[in-house]
């Protein structure tokens, strides 16, 4: 389902001037996602090598919650950006409690291991919208 917008020139003049403003506080998009990588691989190395660090277990929740919502994201570039971070926030809970699920039911529960199951699980649904999105590149130049 997609939501039509109607432009006024008022509107888009506003927005205009909103983008063409200098300012300090205009890139933080790309400052924020590097931080939240680095905060989300430091959990995971942190849970990954055992660390008895007090921050072992926020910066692992961080991770858990994190990886999997990029991941899926990216999958869903095509609604707003709002209902793609409810999507994707519910999908990383989802992932979470079906890797746990999983785990406990076949009584092989363990940190390290849900942790490689969440980062497999989330680099496997990054690889698959980079394959799909060089495919639509490559049929667009064939003029398929």
């Amino acid at each position: 389902m997609q939501t039509i917008r109607i432009k006024t020139s008022s509107t888009a003049s506003s927005d205009g001037a909103e983008r063409a403003r200098p300012g300090p506080g205009r890139d933080l998009s790309p400052l924020l996602a590097g931080a939240a990588t680095a905060v989300g691989g430091c959990g995971a190395v942190l849970a990954l090598a055992d660390s008895d660090s007090p921050l072992r277990g926020p910066l692992t929740l961080f991770f858990l919650i994190a990886a999997p919502t990029a991941a899926i994201a990216a999958a869903l570039r095509g609604l707003e950006p709002f209902g793609r971070l409810v999507a994707a926030v519910a999908g990383s809970v989802v992932v979470n409690m079906l890797v746990a699920q999983g785990m406990l039911a076949v009584h092989r529960w363990s940190v390290r291991g849900g942790i490689v199951a969440v980062t497999a699980i989330s680099a496997l649904v990054l690889l698959l919208v980079l394959v799909r999105r060089l495919r639509g590149r490559t049929a667009r130049r064939q003029g398929i």
